[in-house]
């Protein structure tokens, strides 16, 4: 019977058949934005969503996700370095630093060569926004602008339309890169990956159930992760140690806002707030133009918010900028701190301005339809978090170098991975997991995801399978690496 188009009124005949959801999706995706015409996503009944994506099993096994071998002639160190082609080279030294740390350092650093790396790994090609850097140190509570705390991704520097098992398998791998670093052994490892994957699995499958409204305005909150926490002990009383991580967290998160910030990084000459120089990690520098090209950025950053939000910003008066180096994988790129003064010095304002270049995925996901960077960033990281800062904004330098802006502390927390222990791994890769299947029904279809996956654990093992496989990889990259640097042909 003929079934009517969202958004069209006209109808069109149900396809026999399972229908091709990756072709439709591919398509729909590279079409989206032409100039002022947009595409409308085709409509498809959710039954032969879910057939086509069971029918993507059999060009895809479930099982063929479990093996992962180099491809030849890869060269990891030569990857990292047309990556840092255009970065500020005096701080690739301490980038390099930061990365030969250990073996979880190092993969924090490499999404990039990643990305090499899972484009040769079979794919459903079954699109979502895609992360591009989904390991589990790229998570933690942030304030939603109802000022409540909520558990989400944080870091969209290399978000891009891709097939949806590439940010399940950087997730999966980074807790077995995680787990080892701690000196977890390789059980307790392989149970904290299947916590993840199947946390992500058994929340897209409620997901794919959802109306859709009810899929975009779902979240995690605090008393979300209380609650889990709570079936998770396997009583109704939590472990007294356990109550007390989680409490110093969420009253670290919440301290982290704006006056602490302006307090740890800024001092006062001559009766106004000056950030503080910390070099190399913070300090003042000159930008090519002056005043005049930061005047430009910022009106620019202006430009590209909301009326409403733009209005509110321009209440605000300029007081200091400087380099920042933020991170593991953006050392190296031009990250600026801004301060600004609202209504008196009691009113301050923090801005993160980050460089964005082009994502990591870009060679073998496609260039992103969106021409500036930024707005890449920003417009990937609405779609995939919950509730984002309402500071989001972008802007273009007079040399063409793309940024993007966002608070820099709103009462931020996150967890130290290095302190957990192998429950609390556990426990805090199926919250990844959790909140990585949210942003993927809210951006791709969880319908036919969540068919591919089944009801099994035949994915969530192959996945493990994986992530063991590339955590040997990733082992025997940092080893070459650091020999690079004993060698000095890489510096620090």
């Amino acid at each position: 019977m003929p079934v009517t188009k969202a958004g069209d009124g006209r109808t069109s005949k149900r396809a026999k058949g399972p229908v091709d959801i990756a072709s439709i999706d591919a398509a729909w995706h590279v079409s989206r934005p032409d100039g002022d015409v947009w595409t409308a996503r085709p409509w498809v009944h959710p039954s032969e969503r879910a057939a086509a994506g069971k029918a993507a099993r059999q060009r895809v096994p479930r099982t063929a996700h479990a093996a992962f071998e180099p491809a030849k002639g890869r060269d990891p160190i030569a990857i990292l370095a047309a990556q840092e082609a255009d970065r500020l080279q005096n701080l690739l030294p301490l980038r390099h630093a930061r990365m030969a740390e250990n073996a979880f350092a190092y993969y924090r650093g490499t999404p990039a060569v990643m990305a090499f790396d899972l484009s040769r790994t079979p794919k459903t090609d079954i699109l979502v926004q895609a992360s591009g850097d989904c390991h589990l140190g790229n998570f933690g509570l942030f304030a939603s602008p109802e000022r409540t705390l909520v558990f989400d991704a944080n870091d969209f520097d290399e978000t891009l339309p891709a097939t949806w098992e590439w940010d399940v398998k950087r997730l999966a791998a980074s807790m077995v890169i995680a787990g080892r670093t701690n000196g977890f052994s390789t059980g307790q490892n392989r149970t904290a990956t299947l916590a993840a994957v199947r946390g992500y699995r058994e929340w897209l499958a409620r997901y794919a159930q959802m109306r859709l409204v009810d899929v975009w305005y779902s979240k995690i909150t605090e008393a979300d992760i209380s609650a889990t926490l709570e079936a998770a002990a396997g009583s109704p009383k939590i472990p007294a140690h356990r109550w007390r991580r989680w409490e110093t967290i969420l009253s670290s998160a919440r301290a982290r806002d704006q006056l602490k910030a302006y307090d740890k990084l800024t001092t006062l000459v001559d009766g106004r707030p000056v950030i503080r120089d910390d070099p190399p990690i913070v300090e003042h520098v000159e930008i090519p133009g002056g005043t005049p090209a930061l005047e430009k950025i910022f009106t620019d950053y202006r430009a590209s918010m909301a009326d409403n939000r733009r209005d509110f910003l321009e209440r605000y008066r300029f007081v200091d900028f400087a380099l920042k180096v933020v991170g593991v994988g953006s050392v190296g790129t031009r990250c600026f701190i801004v301060v600004l003064e609202g209504r008196d010095e009691g009113d301050p304002l923090i801005l993160q301005g980050k460089q964005a270049e082009a994502s990591v995925l870009a060679p073998y996901a496609g260039a992103s339809a969106y021409q500036h960077q930024g707005e890449r960033v920003v417009t990937g990281q609405r779609a995939m978090q919950a509730t984002s800062d309402i500071m989001l904004g972008w802007s273009r330098s007079e040399l063409g170098r793309d940024f993007y802006f966002r608070q820099l502390w709103d009462q931020k927390g996150s967890v130290d991975t290095t302190t957990l222990k192998p429950w609390g791994l556990a426990f805090y890769g199926g919250l990844c997991g959790w909140s990585l299947a949210r942003a993927h029904a809210r951006t791709g279809d969880a319908v036919a995801i969540s068919a591919y996956l089944g009801t099994n654990d035949v994915f969530d093992a192959a996945i493990a399978d994986f992530a063991e496989a590339y955590a040997d990889v990733n082992q025997r990259d940092h080893a070459v690496y650091r020999a690079a640097i004993g060698e000095q042909r890489i510096s620090v």
